[in-house]
């Protein structure tokens, strides 16, 4: 037996019942000799009434000061469950971000992990207690709180697991495992029984829900075990891992996310170093670019379009704007009604026709491509929104997923 880390979402521990089913989960495990500590997310809607009561005083509030009112969700989490496995006769401690030892960067309210000490989190198995830690948060190098933004919870569950070696992580969540579509859009969806590093990256960056990329990212960069399962059914999961000795699937799943916009430059001088310009004043100001098209120029102009995140799009403008003088686009358009679709596997790199079948399947739908963006396992295409879900079943059946 050894040490396992298991992590349990905001809808895991909704309300007293949920608390008490993940508490039993926990002694479970803790009864078949493991050394368990849990790491949990707020209770269902928990963030959203605190961003709610901030607003309520300033809209805005300093992302420090946000910082702390939103680590209380999960000190509450941490707290109640720790209190439900007591009461069932297990020992159990909770520790906040801080007292756990996870020390973050100073970027309030999206800070990285710089290290995790686990001193604390040690001590207290060798003391045989269930050791229940507060997710998304951590403490920088002036003991200021830290909130680690989307995704935190399960990036708190993975850097303890590799911190402190740990034999397992499992993400506990809402759905039985990693899908090939999200089952809620397509109803064949088949769920996989194991899935790559790469492959999962590439999913959770790309709109499943499942898992969030920073999760995974450390994940694969220390080795670490995962495991993604149900909360509220007990069946098995799907198993994260390397490459190593694992079936090539043409194309393991297909994904839509809706949070992107396109933002397109008209006219911009067809010289060379523009492209540069424009990405690299979006880089100093922290805003990710994905998808890219540059026109062939005419008449000594070109056009650029690049996708955002929808939650980047007024920054991303903002800068564009204040620096067209240099930029030189005649005009700026930026259009929100897109979702980019994706299909993503390994296997897809010693497959030829894998674009075209792709690509066959949305004309057979009647889809159009606006812009078009691959890697070695993934491609992905930008579409008017409201034909994503009509193109991720078309695709999923095209590629024969549910079978």
């Amino acid at each position: 037996m050894g040490l396992i880390v298991q992590k349990f979402g905001g809808s895991s521990v909704a309300n007293a019942e949920r608390v008490f089913n993940v508490a039993r989960r926990v002694i479970e495990t803790y009864d078949q000799g493991n050394e368990v500590v849990v790491v949990v997310s707020a209770q269902g809607d928990t963030t959203d009434d605190l961003i709610e009561k901030a607003k309520e005083i300033d809209e805005r509030a300093s992302r420090r000061e946000m910082d702390v009112i939103l680590s209380a969700g999960e000190q509450i989490s941490m707290s109640l469950l720790a209190m439900a496995i007591q009461k069932l006769g297990r020992p159990a401690i909770s520790l906040t971000g801080w007292q756990a030892g996870i020390i973050t960067d100073s970027n309030y309210s999206k800070s990285r992990i710089h290290r995790v000490t686990g001193e604390r989190i040690r001590r207290e198995l060798d003391r045989r207690n269930i050791v229940v830690v507060a997710g998304f948060q951590g403490i920088n190098k002036y003991d200021d709180i830290t909130t680690l933004g989307r995704g935190g919870s399960d990036t708190t569950a993975v850097a303890i697991a590799a911190a402190l070696g740990a034999e397992l992580c499992q993400i506990y969540t809402d759905v039985t495992g990693v899908f090939t579509s999200d089952p809620r859009i397509v109803k064949d969806a088949r769920k996989l029984d194991s899935i790559s590093y790469d492959e999962m990256l590439e999913m959770a960056s790309l709109g499943a829900n499942v898992l969030h990329n920073r999760s995974v990212e450390l994940a694969k960069k220390f080795n670490v075990n995962l495991e993604v399962l149900s909360s509220l059914e007990r069946v098995p999961g799907t198993i994260v891992k390397g490459e190593s000795n694992m079936e090539k699937m043409l194309v393991r799943g297909v994904t839509r996310d809706n949070n992107v916009a396109r933002i397109s430059l008209c006219d911009v001088e067809d010289t060379p170093g523009k492209a540069f310009q424009v990405f690299s004043l979006l880089a100093k100001h922290k805003i990710s670019v994905d998808v890219i098209l540059q026109s062939i120029g005419h008449d000594g102009k070109k056009d650029i379009s690049f996708t955002v995140d929808l939650d980047n799009l007024d920054g991303a403008l903002k800068v564009i704007q204040e620096n067209n003088a240099i930029i030189g686009a005649s005009e700026i358009i930026h259009y929100e009604n897109v979702s980019k679709v994706s299909i993503i596997g390994a296997g897809m790199t010693s497959n030829a026709g894998v674009a075209a079948t792709m690509f066959e399947a949305l004309y057979n739908a009647g889809i159009n491509i606006q812009m078009i963006s691959t890697s070695e396992i993934k491609i992905s295409v930008l579409i008017e929104k409201e034909y994503a879900e009509k193109a991720v079943k078309a695709i999923h059946d095209k590629f024969h997923l549910g079978e």
